[in-house]
């Protein structure tokens, strides 16, 4: 694991919630979007890309870059800068390209 460049300040922490990122408990605060809360777990990229596997972490922190991807409760390609963290949501990286239905 990685450590997180970012630190918060003493008055932003309030209530802890308890998500999961790829499989491992984790907590955030309640109120930051997945991007933050990921932001703030670690420095780790987001996802990896689909043809060169270059390593994407948020970049606009307002839903017009699609570098903060990860899959939410099953559902790929989510923009963790848009969704709000919840108590039990199940957060996971994702690397290369999304799988189809259907498809091997």
């Amino acid at each position: 694991m990685t450590v997180s460049r970012f630190t918060r300040r003493n008055e932003a922490i309030q209530d802890i919630i308890s998500f999961s990122l790829d499989g491992q408990p984790a907590s955030a605060c309640a109120g930051d979007t997945v991007a933050a809360a990921l932001l703030a777990h670690d420095s780790a990229a987001f996802r990896h890309t689909g043809i060169h596997s270059s390593p994407r972490t948020p970049f606009c922190m307002m839903g017009i870059c699609f570098d903060c991807l990860v899959t939410i409760d099953g559902v790929q390609n989510q923009q963790a800068c848009m969704i709000t963290v919840t108590v039990g949501m199940d957060i996971r990286r994702q690397a290369g390209f999304r799988k189809l239905e259907g498809r091997s």
